[in-house]
């Protein structure tokens, strides 16, 4: 069942070209950050362009929850934040909804005052481990008590007297290392976060907007990132730049349907998110980056996106994973639609998303008729080139929205229509998928439960 309601099936059928221009929402990481750093801020932060996916509101009400007042009026929302260490302890239980993102993030945030809270989630988020982010939070003096496996509903004990910590993150994850700077920000001295890979750095650049005294360098032990805590962060104004996770979808969708020209404008090309662009660069895909620009530090541009029949199977680099890890799924759907194998390495993490998305996608795709291998940590598809995909097929969200969104851009492009038996998890990162896709030419269909 969908985590907001009963189920929503919908159908992708094969359609004509897709045109038009794509206007996704705004970036979910930064939309998080941005509640939370201006919650912890002295003043009014004001943010247009705000991604309004339950994600991003279910961070919002926590935010609420904590003391801060956070209002939307008009296009922009308002933060009046309570300054760093001056979370009040909420009344209720935070429920996060379906986001991985702002329940690890808001944990850290409260983890190093002396507070109280309880986080639970809808039946996706209370499978997935939280453990990666409590034991962190353990060394800077909190304490958490949840289901076996460290699961949610978890209550979090937070510290009396915190401490600075030096942690060397043990897999490659932007939200264990934003939720120990935002611990370290009410912990005296310096906090450092080492990272052997290096994620998405939002967490970073808006810390030092904010006015924390943020360092990053890179040595032997890979990237060395060092807050200093106890600031007094500034209220800021932030435009929030366009999701490229979100932009993924219309461009695949343009790459792999028959005669699409598809643009995406205003789309953020942080290096640390931009993996996807460039591995379908690789496999030759018509994906050309127009009007680039620096948008409030960020790099910004227009993707453009054209039909591209000879696209091939490459084999993506691990050390990219983390700068695609949310694209893979559409990525798979773009390697059916390619000709040869796409092999896709150091892929672990997506076993402990939304949902396990390595056999949610493979066993999707093989109903459709594509071969898939996997691994623990790999995964390969081998597609026959442009037009090949059966289709035809009914497959399972699991409650998880990018893995729904993956397999509509698929229905596109396949021979026969594919049934996706839940899209109600779209809402949570993407609520205007639907009238968007729709816009540039597609054919969706919905049926009653």
């Amino acid at each position: 069942m969908s985590s907001h309601g009963a189920p929503v099936p919908m159908t992708a059928h094969p359609c004509g070209p897709l045109s038009g221009v794509a206007e996704v929402p705004g970036d979910k990481s930064i939309s998080h950050r941005a509640l939370i750093l201006g919650a912890l801020s002295v003043g009014e932060t004001t943010v247009t362009g705000l991604l309004e996916g339950q994600d991003v509101l279910d961070t919002a009400s926590a935010m609420r929850a904590f003391g801060a007042d956070v209002e939307r009026r008009g296009e922009t929302w308002h933060i009046h934040g309570v300054g760093v260490g001056g979370f009040a302890e909420p009344e209720t239980v935070i429920d996060c909804g379906n986001s991985g993102t702002g329940v690890r993030l808001i944990m850290g945030a409260m983890a190093t005052s002396p507070i109280t809270a309880t986080f639970t989630g809808d039946a996706s988020l209370n499978r997935r481990p939280m453990a990666r982010v409590t034991d962190p939070l353990a060394l800077f003096g909190a304490r958490a008590v949840g289901r076996a496996g460290g699961r949610l509903p978890m209550t979090i004990v937070g510290a009396e007297d915190a401490v600075p910590v030096r942690y060397a993150t043990p897999v490659p994850s932007a939200q264990v290392k934003s939720a120990v700077l935002l611990a370290g920000l009410n912990a005296p001295g310096q906090t450092v976060v080492i990272e052997r890979e290096a994620t998405r750095d939002h967490s970073e650049r808006m810390l030092a907007g904010f006015g924390a005294e943020v360092s990053v360098e890179d040595d032997a032990e890979g990237r060395i990132i060092t807050l200093t805590g106890q600031p007094d962060l500034r209220p800021q104004t932030i435009a929030v730049p366009r999701d490229p996770s979100s932009a993924a979808f219309p461009v695949c969708a343009a790459l792999i349907t028959e005669g699409s020209d598809v643009l995406v404008p205003n789309i953020g090309l942080n290096p640390t998110r931009a993996g996807l662009f460039t591995t379908l660069r690789e496999m030759g895909a018509d994906l050309v980056y127009e009007n680039p620009r620096e948008e409030g530090g960020e790099p910004v541009a227009d993707l453009r996106a054209r039909f591209s029949p000879d696209l091939r199977g490459i084999e993506v680099p691990p050390g990219r994973a983390a700068s695609m890890i949310d694209e893979y799924p559409v990525l798979s759907a773009v390697a059916a639609c390619a000709e040869g194998r796409t092999l896709m390495t150091g892929v672990r993490e997506l076993r402990v998303k939304e949902s396990d998305r390595i056999d949610a996608m493979a066993r999707g795709l093989e109903a459709c008729g594509v071969t898939v291998e996997e691994g623990e940590d790999w995964w390969a598809v081998t597609g026959r080139g442009a037009g090949s995909v059966a289709g035809g097929a009914r497959v399972e969200s699991r409650l998880d929205h990018r893995i729904a969104m993956s397999f509509l851009v698929l229905g596109f492009a396949a021979r026969a229509a594919i049934t996706v038996d839940d899209c109600g998890p779209i809402a949570t990162s993407f609520p205007i998928f639907e009238p968007l896709m729709r816009t540039l030419g597609a054919t969706l269909t919905t049926e009653a439960a």
